[in-house]
């Protein structure tokens, strides 16, 4: 039932502006690492982090006429600093502004350097670009390793690194195979319901709505990862009831298929499953057997 959906993929891609681009920088004196990913349409979506602590920090705002005011949020979920670029242009490789603290006032200068893009191209190929996440463990954070093929227009996940915040130390070096998913491609979560936080990255788009990711688990002695082996299509995790719970969509909604699964000694165990399919004289979804799905 999962097929690849080019067409959308390619689609939503074409509205960034040059995909998502990394500074290196200082706000004042203080040295920070700066993310952005700008659409064609002016919403511009950011984060930074200051390299001393590596918690990052979402800013997100517009791209308007060359002005780009991106605004910082604080723990209360309310406004709590705007960052200003003038004549910001997204090609050029150095860019200045202003960090301001809307509550005092305070104005701190910022100075930036692009480090590189995440381009695109057929003719373009390049290797292992690190590409710093938005989010973030309470001790860890990540960056993809993200590579381009020459003949390939898009690039693609080909890896991810763990690092220790503050010291900056590698603790772990994964494998991937996984496209890229603009900023959001890592989400954590707890998936083996143990209490300890685990994470996930985006893996794929399909036809329609479905998507699937790969799980890493924590393992409680190490305290590094592994790959569950958790698989289906567009999974959502019930930690409440300790249920996961999947939804397969076809053929423009008039197939869909539905499952809930345990966990159990972090394997997922098919608890029902079901089978719907478009009734024309109903104009609904009626229920089937499950070989009617497959």
């Amino acid at each position: 039932m999962k097929q690849t959906l080019t067409i959308l993929t390619i689609l939503i891609f074409n509205i960034s502006l040059s995909g998502q681009t990394t500074y290196a920088g200082f706000i004042d004196k203080y040295p920070i690492e700066f993310v952005t990913d700008i659409y064609s349409d002016g919403d511009a979506r950011a984060f930074y982090v200051y390299t001393k602590f590596d918690d990052p920090i979402r800013i997100n705002g517009t791209l308007k006429n060359g002005l780009l005011k991106l605004t910082e949020k604080n723990g209360s979920n309310k406004d709590s600093a705007t960052l200003i670029f003038k004549d910001f242009n997204p090609k050029s490789n150095n860019i200045e502004g202003v960090w301001k603290d809307i509550s005092s006032n305070k104005e701190l200068k910022i100075t930036l350097t692009k480090s590189f893009d995440i381009d695109y191209g057929d003719s373009l190929e390049w290797k292992n670009r690190e590409l710093l996440q938005p989010t973030s463990l309470k001790n860890k954070y990540f960056k993809l390793i993200i590579s381009k093929e020459k003949n390939i227009f898009y690039a693609s996940v080909t890896g991810l690194k763990i690092f220790e915040k503050k010291t900056d130390k590698l603790i772990q070096q994964i494998n991937l195979e996984c496209q890229l998913w603009g900023l959001d491609n890592i989400t954590i979560d707890d998936y083996n319901f143990d209490g300890i936080a685990d994470f996930s990255v985006f893996e794929q788009s399909y036809a329609g709505p479905n998507t699937s990711s790969l799980y890493f688990l924590c393992d409680r002695q190490t305290n590094n990862f592994f790959e569950s082996g958790f698989s289906g299509t567009s999974l959502e995790f019930d930690s409440k009831n300790k249920k996961i719970y999947e939804r397969n969509q076809c053929c423009a909604g008039t197939s869909v298929t539905t499952a809930e699964y345990n966990v159990v000694k972090n394997k997922m165990v098919l608890i029902k499953e079901h089978c719907f399919k478009w009734d024309e004289k109903k104009q609904q979804l009626v229920e089937r057997k499950m070989k009617d799905c497959q």
